[in-house]
């Protein structure tokens, strides 16, 4: 397997911090034409929000008539590498495609509406003169990347960037503000289900923390369970999905907003879709790997692997509250082991070093084809409990 064989999703954020389309890349640009045809021929896209946008590499080697279609736009870079990216240009012009410009700090600015979309890095936008971005999205969407910090975020926002990268998310808060003491209590039930506590002991937890209740009884009900009837209880909600399941619904339950939910936390679903992904990369590894409760375990690595952010604490001081295994502290606070392996590579990915993702996923036997149909289901699973963050 070639590095080209890796394909990486990333969700953008759209103004709410809500996912609000995608982008695919691959180390370096080097685009494999056959896996992104595979991947658009494989009805995958089908059952995200039709109405957000996908954005493709587009492939020098393809014909206009072999690109992606619908809902997928067509990136383009500023400084094209192959001779006939010009000629591939006025093809999918011709056929009416939706377009997307991939800018350079080195070139100048396209007029706006020539692209349907632009892609700008965070840091060329702010070297921008004043008011450049709001001109050009009058006809133009301007998609910001490489979104570093909630500064350049709300920057960004406030000049008129429709979508944006999520990087800003794993930005640590300062280091003198204070944990919620609703997640420090939530962390005392995650403790207590570790060591597989009785349920009348986890009871007593919810009655003492009604914002806990309350988030639980809104996750059991969301379109990610869809139980026949409502559940009202914490009862009810052991019954009907065990032990297990309410282990993993309360690893996700930490990032749901203390507030009643009145704003999204896209931590939420970043976790979620993080423990999904480990999970299902966990079951390709190649040998595989002979861990006990594998999934599980995966999945618990996963999810707790944006604590330190989340309670801004360090990923130390949060291991020492939690009864878990070395395979798991070990996996979070030094990615040793199968499972820190492949949750570095979740990292690198996240953090835009597509080379190192790549080169530790072919060390683990995991296709490409296999890890990108990983990625869509876990953000497909994601994406569901969207109305709970």
């Amino acid at each position: 397997m070639a590095h080209s064989d890796y394909l990486f999703v990333h969700p953008l954020l759209g103004a709410d911090e809500a996912w609000s389309g995608y982008r695919i890349r691959s180390p370096r640009g080097q685009e494999n034409s056959e896996l992104l045809a595979r991947l658009c021929a494989s009805g995958k896209l089908k059952p995200f929000d039709q109405r957000h946008p996908w954005l493709l590499p587009v492939c020098d080697t393809a014909s206009g008539g072999e690109q992606c279609a619908d809902p997928a736009i067509l990136v383009f870079s500023a400084q094209p590498a192959a001779e006939g990216a010009s000629k591939l240009e006025a093809e999918l012009r011709k056929a009416r495609r939706k377009l997307c410009l991939q800018t350079s700090p080195q070139l100048k600015l396209p007029a706006t509406g020539t692209w349907d979309y632009v892609l700008i890095a965070a840091s060329h936008a702010r070297s921008l003169p004043p008011f450049t971005l709001i001109g050009l999205s009058s006809r133009t969407t301007v998609i910001a990347t490489e979104v570093h910090s909630h500064a350049d975020r709300q920057w960004l926002l406030d000049n008129a960037c429709a979508l944006s990268s999520d990087e800003f998310l794993l930005a640590r808060a300062t280091p003198n503000a204070k944990a919620d003491t609703t997640r420090v209590k939530l962390l005392e039930l995650l403790g207590l289900i570790a060591k597989d506590a009785d349920t009348p002991a986890l009871e007593d937890i919810f009655r003492q923390e009604a914002k806990l209740s309350y988030s639980l009884l809104r996750l059991v009900n969301s379109a990610a369970i869809a139980p026949p009837n409502p559940i009202t209880s914490f009862a009810q909600a052991i019954n009907l999905l065990g032990r297990r399941q309410l282990q993993r619904w309360l690893q996700l339950l930490v990032y749901a907003d203390p507030n009643n939910g009145q704003h999204p936390n896209p931590l939420l679903q970043k976790a979620a879709c993080r423990g999904r992904l480990l999970e299902m990369l966990a079951q390709q590894v190649e040998p595989p790997l002979s861990l006990e409760n594998v999934e599980d375990t995966a999945f618990m690595i996963g999810t707790f692997s944006l604590l330190d952010v989340l309670l801004n604490m360090s990923m130390a001081e949060i291991l020492q509250q939690l009864p878990l295994t070395e395979t798991v502290t070990g996996a979070l606070a030094e990615h040793v082991g199968s499972l820190g392996q492949l949750l570095d590579a979740i990292a690198s990915a996240d953090a835009g070093d597509l080379e190192s993702a790549a080169r530790q996923l072919k060390a683990l036997g995991i296709s490409g084809e296999k890890h990108l149909q990983c990625q869509l289901d876990a953000l497909t699973w994601a994406a569901s409990i969207r109305q709970i963050a």
